[in-house]
């Protein structure tokens, strides 16, 4: 609802990058965005130094290591994220402003006598379920495990666990204060009830003319103003090599199927099972009067029914496996007594129980040839199992051993694949086609493995088959040739052209409207619509869909004007008309004050964070050095010269 009122100031990689120092560790701040103000300054750092902040210093390497952990994060929820995206996205200044807030919150907490012991974080970590081995407790081997893996030192870990825990003890109070007074949000609440009329024009685009042919000089200035429009992402080249069911010898020979027949003599041997209903009570002479009655003839569940019990049914079961459930007394009464007898009471560990004999069946035994064939499917089945798992372990061992992976396909006879270059949902821009789902975890692997690193081992189904995935080749992002998206370039052109056609009608429209003309009839041009509109604030914050753009602007606009305003997706031109605005008065309606109060007070506790975040940077000090920035950027980007 607030959102309706003002926006909140947000990087535009935003919600796509949620920055973390270890995936495995919950520990962060209570409000993501109280960084999210502007360092301010460009007054240079000696030193190589990013930022200062107080006594801390954001280096150069600190953020860069910092924003390629970004990168990996964000690929958790958009995994075509790459750096250059990542970049220009605002995603690196955001990570500046993250590490700086942190560590302006922390030198604030320092200087006021704040600290976390060195227990304390111990405690922490100790307490991440991620980090326990099987015995519930912190496994150092599983932490240095997931410290090689996100390059990171036990050092660097617990100094972000210190800084995160003085900030949370410092913003947790502030974010907490959210009651609101009535007053506070009676404006609120009433501009909820405002009600506004009027007039909405629509100029498509695909009404309009986009001239002749576009000339090749034009066609390259388009390509050369909106090249990002054709650069391809990062793309993988993978490598790897199944291991499935079909590379195992499974078939079992005569010795294991007769072994096998040997060993589970019991379950082909003759047998005897039956149905059985019983009722258990806790004492003998209740139990006594049970039987009594359905020895009589009463049917065993009604006779317990009677007495406030449920009878329980046993069908076509075994004398070992109702032992098991039972006890081997009751088991030796049961299976002596003829059909249709009634046993007991017999002392159960539960109490005495009563068993009626409702169906015997006796089980024919099978011999080795007619139990052959179930054999032999349990034997393949285990022992594909088997080797599978063998031939993983000695891979792996293989691979801790740093053999490479076409060292290891050769050792053991496997068929090496090599894949396009794929974006990371799989997909080949090049090629039409749909992503192949059986590559969508080795592609997955391959994007989380760097440069240098080693082969991974990745399951790629029920029936234990995996692969070896080795990162072939890395292609940057860069644009296509024009030669190759000329048709695209020519679209987008033409498309490009009846959007400004479109706003040019829109604007002429919009003159006529201020000079006083009426809407309808201003409108001019080819397929151009007018439509009539009411609606109050209230209304559109129900829209799960949020409030179409045309009546957001005709709630931002003075009354008795006129604006214009792009439909999405090139698709035109609005002309908004605003011609009635009917002021709401909550007053009257403690429902939607309450809900206002409600709802400001969710948002005023961050509110409150981001301006105690603001103190401590003006009280600790920040500085930054705008040439450092510009520095890890070309880094990142690989338009350095190091």
């Amino acid at each position: 609802m607030l959102s309706f009122f003002r926006r909140l100031t947000k990087s535009k990689i935003g919600g796509v990058v949620a920055f973390f120092i270890l995936g495995i560790i919950a520990l962060a701040f209570a409000a993501s965005d109280i960084t999210g103000v502007s360092s301010g300054g460009g007054v240079g750092l000696s030193g190589g130094d990013v930022a200062t902040v107080g006594d801390a210093k954001v280096t150069i390497a600190d953020l860069k290591a910092r924003a390629q952990s970004a990168v990996e994060a964000g690929r958790q929820q958009q995994p075509t994220l790459d750096i250059a995206q990542f970049v220009a996205q605002g995603g690196l200044e955001g990570t500046l402003e993250r590490e700086i807030g942190g560590l302006a919150l922390q030198q604030f907490g320092l200087a006021h006598g704040m600290a976390v012991s060195k227990r304390s974080v111990d405690g922490l970590l100790a307490g991440i379920p991620a980090l326990q081995g099987p015995n519930g407790k912190f496994d150092p081997a599983i932490y240095q495990r997931i410290l090689a893996e996100r390059r990171l030192t036990d050092a660097q870990v617990r100094s972000d666990i210190a800084r995160d825990t003085i900030a949370q003890g410092l913003i947790a109070p502030t974010q907490g204060a959210s009651q609101i007074p009535a007053g506070v949000a009676l404006p609120y609440a009433s501009l909820l009830l405002e009600r506004r009329a009027g007039q909405i024009a629509f100029v498509p685009a695909s009404a309009m003319n986009t001239g002749p042919a576009p000339t090749d000089a034009e066609l390259q200035t388009w390509y050369r103003r909106n090249v990002a429009r054709y650069t391809l992402p990062e793309r993988r080249v993978v490598r790897y090599a199944l291991v499935t069911p079909a590379s195992i010898d499974a078939k079992p020979s005569e010795a294991e199927i007769a072994a096998a027949y040997a060993a589970d003599r019991a379950k082909y041997a003759p047998s005897e099972r039956r149905t059985i209903a019983q009722v258990v009570v806790a004492d003998q002479a209740g139990a006594a009067a049970l039987a009594a009655k359905v020895r009589g003839g009463a049917d065993i569940a009604a006779a317990a029914r009677a007495i406030g019990l449920e009878a329980s049914s046993q069908t076509n079961v075994d004398k070992a496996t109702y032992a098991r459930a039972a006890s081997p007394a009751l088991a030796d009464a049961v299976f002596a007594a003829a059909q249709g007898t009634v046993v007991g009471p017999v002392r159960g560990p539960l109490g005495w129980t009563v068993a009626r004999v409702s169906a015997v069946e006796q089980v024919a035994g099978r011999t080795l040839a007619q139990a052959r064939e179930e054999i032999v499917a349990a034997l393949t089945t285990r022992k594909t199992t088997e080797g599978l798992a063998d031939i993983q372990n000695a891979i792996d061992g293989a691979l801790a051993e740093n053999s490479t992976f076409d060292e290891v396909a050769a050792d053991r006879k496997l068929s090496p694949r090599t894949t396009p270059a794929l974006l990371a949902d799989g997909t080949d821009p090049l090629n039409p086609a749909p992503a192949d789902p059986a590559l969508a975890p080795l592609v997955a692997a391959a994007f989380q493995i760097q440069d240098g690193d080693p082969p991974s081992l990745v399951s790629t189904g029920q029936d234990g088959s995996f692969a070896i995935v080795a990162l072939g080749r890395v292609v940057p992002s860069a644009p296509r040739p024009l030669a190759e998206v000329r048709a695209a370039v020519a679209r987008d052109l033409a498309a490009d052209r009846a959007r400004q056609a479109a706003r040019r009608v829109a604007n002429q429209i919009l003159a006529k409207v201020n000079g006083g003309a009426p809407l309808a009839r201003a409108v001019a041009g080819p397929g151009a619509t007018i439509q009539q509109v009411e609606s109050s604030r209230a209304e559109l914050s129900r829209n799960p869909r949020g409030a179409p753009p045309p009546l957001a602007l005709m709630f931002s606009m003075p009354q008795n004007t006129a604006k214009t305003l792009e439909a999405p997706n090139n698709g035109g031109w609005y002309v908004v008309r605003l011609d009635r605005i009917q002021s709401g008065d909550a007053r009257g309606n403690p429902a939607i004050l309450q809900a206002a109060r409600a709802e400001i007070g969710r948002a005023v506790g961050n509110e409150y964070v981001q301006q105690f975040a603001r103190a401590a940077r003006n009280a600790v000090g920040v500085r930054t050095d705008a040439g450092a920035l510009a520095q890890v950027r070309r880094d990142l980007l690989g338009q350095s010269g190091n």
